[in-house]
This record gives structure tokens, sequence and C-alpha cells, in this order.
């Protein structure tokens, strides 16, 4: 198995298991996570986000031809919940063993390398993705042209 490929499973999996502690036995810490300003139910955004989860996590496992637009779907919804992590550091909520500003704000570099993580086992980073859109865009000429 690629190295992209094992991301991407890996990556997948691990979303289908944080929806699913989302909806079970973690609720209460995700719940917490939930800054105040958010305008919705915090419930109700705990599941909404953990069925998010788990749909884009099985997705990336089980549709490998569709890995590039779920791969940057999975990048888009890290970049949503990132207010989320932001307002657990300033408000300085305690949540999954975060207890001190400092565990906090080192979580907050953690979200840009699931977005990348995302982006790159989705193939939309790295040699193989720029030779992919070449090959689109070498396509998208002929067609015009024909």
């Amino acid at each position: 198995m690629k190295a992209q490929t094992l991301g991407r499973v890996l990556l997948g999996s691990a979303m289908v298991g944080a929806g699913v502690l989302h909806l079970t036995t973690q609720r209460a810490e995700f719940q917490a996570q939930v800054p105040d300003w958010f305008p919705l139910d915090e419930d109700l955004t705990v599941v909404g986000s953990g069925v998010v989860e788990i749909a884009l996590g099985g997705a990336f496992v089980a549709l490998p031809k569709h890995r590039r637009m779920i791969g940057a779907l999975l990048a888009a919804f890290f970049v949503a919940i990132f207010p989320g992590n932001i307002a657990q550091y300033v408000e300085g909520t305690d949540a999954f063993g975060l207890d001190t500003d400092r565990a906090r704000f080192v979580r907050l570099f953690f979200q840009p390398v699931l977005v990348l993580w995302a982006l790159w086992a989705g193939g939309l980073l790295g040699r193989r993705a720029e030779k992919k859109r070449a090959e689109e865009l070498a396509t998208e000429e002929v067609d015009v042209h024909e």
C-alpha cells in the first residue's frame, strides 16, 4: 500500500472514530468545546459535526476515486472547526485533558497539519497532484480546440 493511500485510510478511519465518539462516550467533552458565541445548541453542534465526521471519514476510505473532492471537503471541515479550537484556547475551556493554556495553544498547531494531511491524502498536494492537474488542463485545451 502506498503512503498516500495509507494516509487516506488512516485519516478517514480516525475521522469515523472521532465521529462515533461525538455521538457516544465523549459527547460531553465535545460539547465543552463548542464556543459560547456559536449560534446553535451545543448538543446539536456536536451531533451534527459527528455525523459529518463519520460521513467524510467513511467516504474518504470507501470512495478512493473521489478522494480529491473528499480530501478538499475534509480540509475545509478542519478549517471550519478551527475557530472552535481558538475559542477553547482564548476562553480557557478544559476538555480532553487540555487543561492548561499551553496545551490548548500547542493543539492549535495541529489543525494546519490535519488540513495538509487531508489535501495530501486526497491527492491535492505534491508532484502527482501537479502532474494530474497539468494533464487535466491539457485535456481541456484539446477539448476546446476540437
